[in-house]
């Protein structure tokens, strides 16, 4: 299993909370609504916070 970092695990959190609120919005500006979206979300945000996260494949 891949590691992720305490902070790659505290965005994804964050937008999980976001989606569950219907606050979290695509790049496109549409509402989130899909679980897998949001953890995609939340780990490209990781990513750009400079978080361990895996590269994507």
């Amino acid at each position: 299993m891949t590691k992720y970092s305490e902070k790659a695990s505290e965005k994804v959190e964050k937008a999980m909370h976001e989606r569950k609120e219907g606050t979290l919005k695509s790049g496109s500006g549409k509402k989130v609504t899909a679980k897998k979206q949001a953890i995609a979300i939340g780990l490209s945000e990781a990513r750009k916070a400079g978080a361990k996260v895996p590269k994507k494949k």
